[in-house]
């Protein structure tokens, strides 16, 4: 099978094609397993945490790609949720011990055997790959294969970063960053809560306007001040500085939902830029999101399904898979990036 692996830690900066093309085994599935034919692989921002060395692989040659949707093509012995040729998906979260107390109350994302797809195991930058039956999910016949992949880790992780929130219909929400997981969120946003404003904080002016179709109330710079404070917001970018920003923004007791598995080094000298009495008094919060748990898959696919949620997709060939991680690091972002295999 055709496959993007990455062999080694590098910075894009240096190196603008960190995987190498090669032509690999297909992977044979264990009992409880399913070989799945790829169709479509979002691309993710942790990629770029992945190559970079923030998040690093478990192992050396690794193939990256955690939202992956295609069909079963084959089934292993013990396998009986799925036949020959259902549609499924793949998300970050590949396996956890299903034991200890997280996984029991449904928090298996904090599981500390938690395994990530294309991190700890082979992922989607791929034509095959294999996952136990029990994390794979049926997607909804409503959306295409290159919708649904980046559904799987943009919008779910956009569930859960809402749902941490702790919001109200009525109350603000800011959208610090509109890239691939903001633009679902706010479509999300407003179904949920349809009497909340949404407040859109965005270095480029497309973005911004993007924010505006998709109903911002308003739409800025990271830097500009709102009209109205902020009874909660989600940030999805990797630097330092729009965090130090939405806290000043926040509301009298309003939290703050960090969506990010890492945050880079470059500018994290705006941290000693926070002023106590500006940014954190009057009992604000500041949260963050770890992974995704199995049951925010299946619960945000059927609210995706519900509303529905169309994401936008740009779509690249999994050979233009270094082009995609490119545009993505120099934050050349509508909508989701989403590799066609």
């Amino acid at each position: 099978m055709k496959a993007m692996v990455l062999n080694k830690i590098c910075k894009l900066e240096e190196n603008q094609h960190p995987l190498e093309l090669m032509d690999l085994p297909i992977p044979v599935p264990e009992e409880k397993e399913i070989l799945i034919k790829i169709s479509a692989c979002g691309v993710c921002h942790t990629e770029l945490d992945e190559i970079e060395g923030r998040i690093p692989p478990s192992e050396f040659p690794i193939i990256l790609g955690h939202q992956i949707v295609g069909k079963v093509d084959k089934t292993g012995s013990k396998v009986t949720k799925f036949k020959i040729n259902d549609r499924v998906g793949i998300a970050w979260i590949n396996s956890a011990c299903g034991k200890c107390t997280f996984c029991i109350e449904g928090n298996d994302n904090l599981c500390e055997q938690f395994k990530a797809t294309g991190r700890d195991v082979q992922g989607g930058y791929a034509e095959y790959t294999t996952i136990s039956e029990d994390f794979a999910y049926t997607i909804p016949e409503l959306f295409s294969d290159l919708e649904a992949a980046p559904l799987l880790c943009a919008g779910t992780i956009g569930y859960r970063s809402l749902r941490l929130t702790g919001m109200k219909d009525g109350e603000n929400l800011g959208l610090v960053g509109f890239g691939a997981s903001a633009h679902l969120v706010i479509q999300m946003a407003r179904h949920r809560y349809p009497n909340s404003k949404i407040f859109v904080f965005a270095r480029n002016e497309g973005e911004r306007r993007f924010a505006k179709k998709l109903g911002a109330f308003w739409a800025g710079n990271i830097d500009d001040e709102p009209p109205e404070k902020l009874h909660c917001a989600i940030d999805t970018t990797p630097a330092w500085r729009p965090i130090v920003e939405a806290l000043k923004n926040l509301n009298q007791g309003g939290r703050l939902v960090i969506n990010a598995i890492r945050k880079e080094e470059i500018d994290k000298g705006s941290l000693l830029k926070l002023d106590y009495t500006a940014h954190l008094w009057l009992e604000k919060e500041i949260k963050s999101v770890a992974n995704v748990a199995k049951q925010d898959v299946i619960d945000f696919l059927q609210l995706a399904a519900e509303i529905p949620i169309k994401p936008e997709v740009q779509e690249f060939k999994l050979e233009e898979a270094n082009r995609a991680l490119v545009e993505l690091k120099e934050s050349k972002i509508r909508g989701a990036k989403v590799l066609r295999i």
